[in-house]
């Protein structure tokens, strides 16, 4: 289903339920949003760090596409319930945290967004400063005005500058393929081969927490399709588009990064640029590579609004948010990115390593215990009504869900291997990060032992609320409260 010309440009809903009545759009629509947000510059960046970091380029290549497969598995299984329930990601935590529980892990995703809208404006600003001829710090501020207009627009316009970002990124990614192998002998960097445990896993580590960060806001994107829309075809098309244009750019910034002798770190969107030589050409790359950028920082900060509202709508007892306060949140959220990015330009490539790394510690145990609720426990059986209500069914704090959660974040502390924190069992794995793998799996085990035994009541189906002229279903999917 196509929208329609009466859904409104901008977006009137937030963090509240999308009646079957406004849902619209089409798969088509997931792939090419995930495509467009990772045929972008920090990708290739993330891509190259396997190789400025110690790996070849042979075992980079198979450790990233390993990772992006695991992640991305990860994140599309979050994707699949946005039709479903028709709700941003992180409301839904509510039924395993509790209404006023949720906030724990909320708070750090939305500041993992923050982070991610900073290190993406680093980027962007250096690409519009060698585009327009200014600093890199009023790039900066250019490409912050321009994510405040889009993030406040919302659900329309983000997909639509997806579907452009896709086009855009393929040209772009094509050329600068084309041009890569015409000055570089691919074959001779492929021989060279010097597996390591150490290198290959910080490989797999990179693509996996690369897709898994994009677990808290996913569904977000898919959340106006139709509710009859197949979880598996969703699943497909957020995840097909992630994986396929996140390998993409990953494996041109592992080739770049091979081939620049030292020169990449500090200069990434300059370097890029300069295999394509200069004038018209290297501006236009400096287009496609800012608006690029403008996909995934506006996911970024949608989400931290969505995050935001969501924390404090459990408080209030209501989902609904006005566009007002819509514009104050997106606001604050890209002023504190944009102050965090002018301050930190010049130091970026290692504090992103550490960061995208250290992050997966607080989210991931909350990416196993939902997945693990919603496909294992109650089995998509939510109460959508009772979500805003802190005396119903989900109360106020779920202790069972904080408690694994807790447990999930402590148990990695011992693996994490980053600038921030090296937990004392790192270096006998050869200084390899498997904190990651450890937050998804013993959570995720815990979590559906102990809710077999206590989980509180689920009901017998779907209840979502009840929308104007409905009526009752008995399919299990779309019965009414």
């Amino acid at each position: 289903m196509a929208a329609n010309d009466t859904t409104p440009l901008i977006e009137k809903r937030s963090i509240d339920y999308i009646p079957e009545a406004e849902r619209h759009g089409r798969l088509f629509s997931q792939f090419t949003l995930w495509m467009g947000a990772n045929l972008q510059i920090t990708a290739i960046v993330t891509g190259a760090l396997a190789v400025v970091l110690g790996g070849d380029v042979f075992w980079s290549l198979i450790g990233l596409l390993i990772g992006q497969l695991i992640g991305g598995g990860v994140m599309a299984l979050h994707a699949a319930q946005g039709p479903k329930l028709g709700l941003p990601q992180m409301i839904s935590s509510r039924v395993q945290f509790g209404v006023y529980g949720a906030a724990i892990p909320i708070v750090l995703v939305c500041l993992m967004y923050v982070g991610f809208t900073a290190t993406g404006t680093v980027l962007s600003g250096q690409a519009l400063g060698q585009l327009f001829g200014v600093s890199d710090s009023v790039g900066i501020l250019i490409f912050a005005s321009v994510i405040v207009l889009v993030t406040v627009l919302g659900y329309r316009v983000i997909h639509f500058i997806g579907r452009v970002a896709s086009i855009i990124g393929v040209i772009a990614f094509v050329y600068l393929f084309s041009r890569l192998m015409s000055q570089t002998d691919v074959g001779a960097l492929l021989q060279i081969r010097h597996f390591s445990w150490s290198s290959f896993l910080l490989a797999v580590s990179l693509a996996a927490s690369w897709q898994i960060a994009f677990g808290p806001y996913v569904a977000d994107y898919s959340r106006y399709l139709p509710s009859n829309t197949s979880s598996v075809k969703t699943f497909l098309a957020a995840g097909a588009g992630s994986v396929i244009g996140a390998q993409v750019a990953m494996v041109l910034g592992v080739f770049a990064a091979a081939m620049s002798n030292g020169q990449f770190a500090g200069h990434e969107v300059a370097y890029i640029v300069g295999l394509s030589g200069t004038g018209a050409t290297a501006a236009l790359l400096y287009f496609s590579i800012a608006f690029g950028k403008v996909t995934i920082s506006t996911l970024n900060s949608y989400g931290s609004f969505m995050c935001i509202a969501t924390i404090i709508s459990g408080f209030r007892g209501r989902l609904e948010v006005t566009r007002l306060q819509r514009l104050v949140f997106v606001l604050a959220i890209v002023g504190t990115a944009t102050l965090i990015a002018l301050l930190g330009q010049h130091s970026f490539l290692g504090a992103f390593k550490s960061f995208i790394l250290f992050l997966l510690a607080f989210f991931t145990p909350w990416s196993a215990i939902n997945l693990v609720d919603y496909y294992c426990i109650t089995r998509e059986r939510y109460d959508v009504p009772a979500l805003a209500d802190p005396n119903g069914r989900y109360g106020r704090w779920n202790l069972l869900g904080i408690s694994v959660y807790v447990f999930g974040v402590l148990v990695q502390l011992p693996f994490i291997s980053t600038k921030f924190y090296t937990g004392p069992l790192v270096a006998a794995l050869g200084d390899v990060d498997i904190s990651w793998i450890i937050g998804l799996v013993l959570p995720a085990a815990l979590y559906y032992v102990c809710a077999k035994k206590w989980h509180g009541t689920v009901p017998d189906h779907l209840i979502l609320p009840k929308e104007q002229g409905a009526l009752p279903t008995t399919d299990g999917l779309a019965a009414q409260a």
